[in-house]
């Protein structure tokens, strides 16, 4: 289980759930398919491979993995997929069809009751389409990790956590100094901090002018123009990064990681290739976490540290 994405939030509480309390809360809230009429659902399944089932499968779920101090989540969302303009097609149809008929003019009112008719009669003959979120907690770190790239589909994850321990209050991190600040002057002096290595992409905004945004991939960030675009006055709103040349990804100035790439470590070891599904995600859990508390660890130290979490940009909760 190697995370692509990371969407980053800070306890400002301590954990202290108990696994089984933990287990139990979760089990309360499992994830079921989409009735016939339902646009989406969304609950909790197993976060190894084979116990991502439906919570009606005989065999009782685990809804929480512990490796030392992580634990690992998994949530499982349904979309029944009807756009927008299939619904406006067999509307329009409709009202043609009626007015024809009937012989009169069907106006705005009415025309918005015929789609809205037109959509339910539709919703269960629509496709569905499943995605899972995975993250883990950290306790001791006091962080929620979530492997997503869209702030919307992490929020949507937290939500549901705190939908089920009742409360569950988090904050955005934010750094001592500004992520942009310090990764524009890493690229005005060609090198980074805290066993950061600048790699070939960037996004530079104009803070006067954000639709005045310029993307560079796969170019040489110590070049003439890129110190010509930070002369002007641009400054860095992610930056990708090679870290202890053990990871690659790209720091967004939200403190957001995209793209993330474990370099070397994903190699198929052929000692382990008897490993059981739970074996094997223990061992990647394991290493993942190992590394990526290491380079949290580089990341906030670059940025300053990180704020007191009760000072942080809270995310809603009931208790905040």
């Amino acid at each position: 289980m190697w995370f692509k994405n990371l969407r980053l939030y800070c306890l400002t509480k301590p954990f202290d759930s108990s696994m089984d309390d933990l287990q139990a809360a979760l089990a309360d809230k499992p994830f079921r398919s989409c009735n016939s009429y339902e646009r989406s659902t969304m609950g909790w399944v197993g976060p190894i491979g084979s116990n991502s089932s439906n919570a009606g499968d005989d065999k009782e779920t685990i809804y929480s993995h512990a490796v030392g101090d992580y634990i690992m989540l998994c949530a499982k969302r349904q979309d029944r997929l009807l756009p927008a303009s299939v619904i406006r097609e067999a509307a329009d149809a409709k009202i043609m069809e009626i007015e024809e008929r009937q012989a009169r003019k069907i106006y705005r009112k009415e025309k918005k009751q015929i789609q809205e008719d037109m959509g339910a009669t539709l919703l269960p003959q629509a496709f569905t389409r499943s995605q899972l979120t995975h993250a883990y907690l950290s306790p001791k770190e006091n962080l929620l990790v979530v492997n997503a790239a869209a702030p919307a589909k992490a929020e949507e994850f937290v939500s549901l956590l705190r939908d089920t321990l009742g409360t569950f209050p988090v904050g955005l991190p934010n750094s001592k100094r500004a992520p942009s600040d310090v990764m524009t002057r890493w690229l005005k002096n060609h090198k980074a901090s805290n066993n950061f290595e600048i790699s070939e992409d960037c996004e530079l905004f104009n803070p006067l002018d954000g639709s005045n945004v310029v993307r560079c991939k796969g170019q040489d960030l110590s070049s003439d123009e890129i110190t010509a675009h930070i002369d002007a006055g641009k400054q860095a709103k992610n930056l990708g990064v090679l870290w202890n040349n053990i990871l690659s990804c790209n720091i967004g100035d939200d403190l957001s990681i995209k793209r993330l790439r474990f370099e070397e470590m994903k190699e198929e070891n052929p000692s382990f290739t008897e490993e059981s599904e739970a074996q094997k995600f223990d061992q990647e859990f394991a290493l993942m976490t190992l590394e990526l508390s290491s380079f949290f660890e580089s990341l906030f130290a670059a940025f300053g540290g990180l704020d007191d979490p009760r000072k942080m940009v809270k995310v809603d909760d009931s208790e905040s």
